[in-house]
């Protein structure tokens, strides 16, 4: 059955279960092989099915290749200079790029003209970021959403992924193949954090 066939209205157990049960795996556990091209493509495709108010496709990808990560690793100690960060936070930053194999980094591009206001543009691309991670996490990869000082750095990210003025990161998805199976965490206690209103 093709993706065009499919009722959304039909309940779909196991797609509920993985949802259920998802786990990112943690992106200095991941290594190659990665997802070769189509594989990246049909990836994208899924995670622009996203919800998007005013059909404005308010975000774009930047596929980051395992030599573009060295660059961009090698980028990392000038700019912690800059901006005074501390030593144990540039380590954390270097490795990693350095030590990734395939990273997707979700631009957020909102249009300040446009009748939608920007914050929703901007959940736009936060929702981009998670069906991207669901997607590579349900095609069997493991799959990590991470953002980091360095995503922030507006020079850091003009200078090396080539973004332009009102642009940023709204995250960067690690994605290959998964060493160690990562550990359960404590998960948000839903009562707690629910509101009932009837009327």
């Amino acid at each position: 059955m093709t993706a065009h066939t499919i009722n959304p209205a039909t309940p779909h157990p196991e797609v509920l279960e993985f949802l259920r049960c998802r786990r990112s795996r943690p992106a200095k556990t991941l290594t190659g092989p990665t997802p070769d091209r189509p594989e990246i493509e049909a990836l994208l495709e899924i995670a622009a099915r996203t919800p998007d108010h005013g059909k404005l496709e308010p975000w774009r990808f930047v596929v980051l290749e395992k030599p573009a990560l060295a660059r961009l690793a090698g980028m990392i100690p000038e700019r912690a200079a800059a901006l005074n960060i501390a030593p144990d936070k540039i380590d954390k930053a270097i490795a990693q790029y350095a030590n990734a194999d395939l990273a997707i980094a979700v631009v957020s591009c909102p249009d300040a003209n446009a009748k939608v206001p920007v914050i929703e543009q901007v959940y736009s691309a936060g929702a981009v970021c998670l069906a991207l991670l669901n997607a590579a996490l349900a095609s069997g990869w493991g799959a990590n959403w991470l953002s980091g000082w360095a995503s922030h750095d507006p020079v850091f990210v003009t200078d090396g992924m080539g973004l332009k003025d009102g642009e940023t990161i709204a995250g960067l998805i690690h994605i290959g193949t998964e060493t160690t199976p990562p550990p359960e965490r404590p998960r948000p206690q839903v009562p707690a954090l629910t509101t009932w209103l009837s009327a």
